[in-house]
């Protein structure tokens, strides 16, 4: 999810939930390492052992407009197999509207491998979600050189198109590196997609539905800048409300918006 920089102290608040005793895997383990299918009943939270809530209305260093709470209203299991990520206009501590924003952080964070999700989407201007990386060293090392990958972020205004990026020291927020997938025919609110990225030591390579449409290489990087994608990332899902990369819902923009994710897998380096 693209960021723009931020006091590190702010960024400290936002997403560390001491990550100690992280599960993590080490690169070359090839196969199936990780994953979570969403099974279960209707208004049941995601897996505590999977998952934590990033919990907050601060605006998230992007100027985003939304409360994500840990309320099942926000983020629960749809009953069919799905989890659901639901955007809402209402009053809540100070902000005009609710989603809700899971991660992994301190019970899964993987180097290398694929990562991918299959995922039906939003629409309506001013909606933001997003399946992304941060690396696992975030604690200690911040934003951005920790590193970012943004496997999919998307312009709910722009429902054909579906954007990935990757943020590093030199390369973050409106000089990161990023290209758009453009969808022929219905948006990609009409259905499940899966996005997914390729990663290894030395390049990133991202995909929607088994289509690789986005290559980045370290030899890519901007002169002086660092390849910071050599160590393990944990895995984020959320809806943004407002922000600068979409700017504000308005008029036309409908709620509830939900995020249907059918599936999260992830599998070592082949």
């Amino acid at each position: 999810m693209t960021r723009f920089p931020f006091p590190a102290l702010v960024c400290l608040a936002i997403l560390f939930t001491g990550g100690c005793g992280a599960e993590t895997t080490a690169p070359g383990e090839a196969g199936l390492i990780w994953q979570d299918e969403f099974d279960g009943p209707v208004d049941q939270s995601p897996d505590p052992t999977k998952w934590n809530f990033d919990v907050g209305g601060h605006g998230w260093g992007n100027a985003q407009l939304e409360h994500n709470t840990a309320r099942p209203d926000n983020v629960s299991l749809d009953g069919e197999g799905h989890l659901r990520i639901v955007a809402r206009r209402e009053a809540y501590d100070g902000n005009a509207y609710t989603s809700g924003r899971i991660k992994t952080e301190g019970k899964f964070a993987q180097a290398y491998g694929r990562f991918e999700a299959r995922i039906k989407l939003p629409i309506g201007q001013g909606i933001w979600p997003a399946f992304w990386l941060l690396g696992a060293d975030f604690a200690d090392t911040g934003w951005p050189g920790c590193g970012e990958i943004d496997i999919m972020e998307y312009r709910g205004q722009a429902p054909n198109v579906v954007n990935g990026a990757m943020h590093g020291p030199g390369y973050s927020g409106g000089a990161a590196l990023h290209g758009s997938y453009v969808k022929p025919g219905p948006g990609f609110d009409e259905g499940f997609h899966v996005f997914a990225v390729e990663w290894n030591r030395t390049s990133i390579t991202w995909y929607v539905d088994d289509q690789p449409y986005m290559t980045k290489e370290a030899t890519d990087l901007p002169a002086g800048s660092t390849w910071v994608f050599n160590h393990p990332f944990f895995i984020l899902l959320n809806v943004a409300i407002g922000g600068h990369y979409v700017g504000p819902p308005n008029s036309t923009t409908e709620f509830p918006q939900t995020m249907l994710v059918d599936w999260v897998r992830v599998y070592g380096e082949s």
